[in-house]
């Protein structure tokens, strides 16, 4: 049974409520977004929207496909007008079947002409017509994101279609692409998905960059070739976000918490992009041993061009960029701390460097380390134990010290030290701040006493050498 408010949806002949607002109402979900569409003029009914909602009438799109947008503080609804015969025609020109429902607001009924309600309890997706993707590319990947969303499962006939028609994926712009894959993304269920998009070479269309990994086989510390250990790091990243994981804990809280909702397609994205330049920088030695030297470096850069490709924010590329730059720091950390190669102070730089994206790129780093081999096995154990101290340290030890007033500042190297403004400038500062977070008991004469040393240590390295 469908209960709409009728102060927002008056009764009005012609008008109908359409598409995926009736598939969440029957489901059991509240809509926040509804789809209008009515027979004549769609700003006179918004306009009765707007004035029940005390909302905000925007106009969309272009003339001839205008929608008009409704923004109140609880929905945002979208009128557009019915440009075919009928209702029952409008439904039979959309994508899947459970969005091909409309409610009609006069006589409320349910119009359902292509079985959606079947399909619905089915918890099945199925393609209204064999020509949904030539008319829309992006239905493609629309199917497995809705798929993801409920759990739900795609037909054979409509599976092997989106398999004929992968390749028109490459004709829609990149936001339309970037959007709906972020939004199976933030599934918590999307690995699954992920899969059969491989399976069906859909992901290949659009990553086109990943397809070399299935054919690039790894060293010793791998069970799996690059896509597989893509693959199941990415499965464990989303068990590591998931509402039980207590993997890895700050202040007795899984730190996956601390991680805003927004921010999970981000790390997701990161981890299926973190080796994916791998192929590229293999080497093999002597013995026959496989190296991929600096493939985090070219991986972040790699990361960049799909971003700017698929229109990210500048703020989201600037995360992934970094996430994928850095997933091994916090595994080479470890590997320096155990083998006694570094000592406190390298901590303290890896807080400093990496403050920004905690917990992130510890999350990042244990889903790579995990997704290694089939079963976790001694180094990968102690690892995670690792990562879990250091969120410890991080949040009771670090941070705390972060909010100490700095011992030197940039006005101190001018008024002191008669410095101006330069990289030598940026980097006593930071030197500074580094021994300052490593010690609880630095004095501001120490502070001073160091900036002179380092200063003298500067003075020395620039004289030329004696003849």
């Amino acid at each position: 049974m469908i209960q709409l408010d009728s102060k927002i949806f008056p009764e009005t002949r012609g008008a109908f409520i359409v598409g995926g607002s009736i598939r969440d109402l029957l489901y059991g979900r509240a809509p926040v977004d509804y789809d209008v569409a009515v027979q004549g003029d769609p700003v006179k009914f918004a306009r009765r929207i707007e004035s029940s909602t005390n909302g905000r009438l925007v106009e969309l799109g272009k003339p001839g496909q205008m929608i008009i947008r409704v923004v109140s503080e609880k929905h945002i609804i979208d009128v557009s007008s019915i440009k075919e015969a009928s209702i029952e025609k409008n439904l039979q020109t959309r994508d899947f079947t459970i969005n091909a429902m409309a409610y009609d607001l006069s006589s409320n009924r349910l119009i359902d002409p292509v079985g959606a309600q079947r399909d619905l309890k089915n918890k099945t997706i199925r393609m209204v017509s064999k020509d949904i993707f030539k008319r829309d590319p992006v239905r493609l990947l629309r199917a497995y994101r809705i798929a993801a969303e409920f759990q739900f499962e795609i037909e054979s006939q409509t599976t092997a279609a989106i398999q004929r028609h992968a390749s028109l994926i490459q004709q829609s712009a990149g936001e339309r692409v970037r959007a709906e894959f972020f939004k199976m993304l933030q599934c918590p269920g999307s690995y699954p998905y992920l899969g059969q998009m491989a399976d069906n070479a859909l992901l290949f269309e659009f990553l086109p960059e990943l397809a070399a990994l299935k054919q690039c086989r790894q060293n010793r510390h791998h069970q799996f070739n690059v896509f597989d250990h893509t693959l199941r790091a990415f499965f464990h990243l989303e068990d590591l976000l998931g509402p039980n994981q207590k993997l890895l804990i700050s202040k007795g809280q899984p730190a996956a918490r601390q991680i805003a909702e927004t921010h999970r397609p981000l790390l997701k994205f990161s981890i299926l992009l973190h080796d994916v330049a791998k192929p590229a920088v293999q080497t093999m030695d002597r013995d026959d041993r496989r190296h991929f030297f600096g493939h985090e470096r070219k991986g972040a850069q790699m990361a960049e061009t799909i971003c700017r490709r698929l229109k990210c924010s500048n703020r989201d590329t600037a995360k992934i960029h970094f996430l994928v730059r850095h997933h091994v720091r916090p595994r080479s950390l470890f590997t320096a701390l155990h083998e006694q190669k570094a000592g406190p102070r390298a901590v303290t730089r890896f807080f400093m460097k990496c403050a920004d994206h905690f917990p992130d790129l510890l999350i990042i780093a244990a889903a790579d380390m995990l997704g290694k081999k089939a079963q976790p096995n001694e180094r990968g154990t102690a690892f995670t134990a690792f990562l879990n101290q250091l969120m410890v340290d991080f949040e009771n030890d670090f941070k705390p010290r972060t909010l100490n007033p700095r011992l030197i500042t940039g006005h101190d190297l001018t008024a002191e030290f008669e410095l101006e403004p330069s990289p030598l400038f940026k980097k006593i500062l930071a030197q500074v701040e580094e021994e300052q977070l490593s010690r609880n008991d630095m004095t501001r004469r120490e502070a001073l006493a160091l900036v002179k040393r380092l200063i003298a240590a500067e003075d020395r390295s620039q004289r030329p050498e004696d003849r």
